[in-house]
């Protein structure tokens, strides 16, 4: 027989809210016991029921009939306390970012540094409440862009792109990217110790040379061959054969755009009213349609696009076609 305070008929009906209701786990688990103490049931079967320990159902009672229903709930500092202090927590974010992929290695440094003995599971926890989470790394550019030079070239494109949001410009984005059966190897949603496969081979490179606005409007030319300086010129020669208002067209300083072919139409394109502006050196985030590329490789070219070059070709060009209406990005 158990001895607890009776539950009258309020408390009865209390606790049964409090069972189906709270958001803490261990008070409903002392609610649904107390119902069930109250129900008939002895020790043993609750002890089985809940599986703990005889001690900790009687501790239980004990609160109840010390403190009603507040006795339900756990006291602040009570429980058990964390095993690394916040600073301790900052030196393992620390450590992790100079070994960002041996969690093993911060597990031996917390044991060598504080006598923890700790698991990678316990880690990866407090990592995630440092902000921080297991993502696909990014393939870095070959160097830094000049402090000063990126600074006053970013100023001079916002100023730009205010323009261009005024209306009183159209601001295009220019660059190539190219495009093979070898793809990228994105992330996907998949039955836990199954993984999907995308098909894999050496194949032909699809050059794409995409001039863009943030308005989601694309002219591009596709080709199996090298995209050149002179392919550049004649595509902005076809794309732009006039304009209504002030051009401006962003971009980078590979070699294709800084040749004889293109210094020599720079005037010619001036008098026409289109300007070329030249992006400092590795700095292809302040390029938009850098975005394009990741969408398309990323995102929107169907896995099956990669089983046969042809199906391959025809998935890029109707993305690019119907870029603007079924593919939008959001560049606000």
């Amino acid at each position: 027989m158990i001895f607890i305070r009776e539950i009258n008929l309020l408390s009865a009906k209390l606790l049964e809210r409090i069972y189906n209701q709270s958001q803490y786990q261990e008070v409903r688990q002392r609610a649904h016991c107390l119902l069930l103490a109250n129900q008939g049931l002895n020790v043993e079967e609750l002890v089985k029921i809940f599986q703990v320990s005889y001690k900790t159902i009687y501790n239980w009672f004990d609160r109840w009939e010390a403190h009603g229903m507040m006795g339900l709930y756990t006291k602040k500092g009570r429980g058990s306390k964390p095993t690394f202090t916040q600073e301790q927590k900052e030196k393992i974010k620390e450590w992790t970012k100079e070994e960002p992929r041996q969690l093993k290695r911060i597990v031996e440094k917390v044991k060598e540094e504080w006598g923890i003995i700790t698991s990678t599971s316990t880690i990866k926890r407090i990592l995630k409440t440092l902000n921080m989470s297991w993502h696909r790394m990014r393939r870095a550019i070959g160097g830094e862009p000049k402090t000063d030079v990126y600074q006053e070239k970013r100023v001079e494109l916002e100023d730009l792109e205010q323009l261009d949001e005024n209306g009183e410009i159209d601001l295009y984005y220019l660059d190539e990217s190219g495009f093979c059966l070898i793809p990228p190897v994105p992330y996907a949603w998949q039955d836990v110790g199954e993984y999907l496969t995308i098909p894999s081979r050496h194949s032909k490179r699809l050059n794409v040379l995409g001039i863009m606005n943030k308005h989601n409007h694309l002219e591009s030319y596709v080709s199996e061959q090298s995209i050149t300086s002179d392919v550049i010129v004649a595509c902005i020669d076809a794309f732009f054969p006039t304009t209504s208002k002030p051009t401006v067209i962003v971009i980078d300083q590979a070699s294709i755009h800084t040749s004889n072919a293109i210094f020599e139409k720079l005037e010619e394109w001036k008098e026409r009213n289109i300007t070329i502006f030249e992006l400092p050196t590795y700095s292809p985030q302040l390029n938009l349609i850098e975005i394009l590329w990741r969408f398309i490789k990323y995102k929107w070219i169907p896995l099956d696009a990669y089983k046969d070059w042809t199906t391959f070709v025809a998935s890029i060009e109707r993305i690019l076609k119907e870029f603007g209406e079924k593919f939008v990005i959001n560049f606000a």
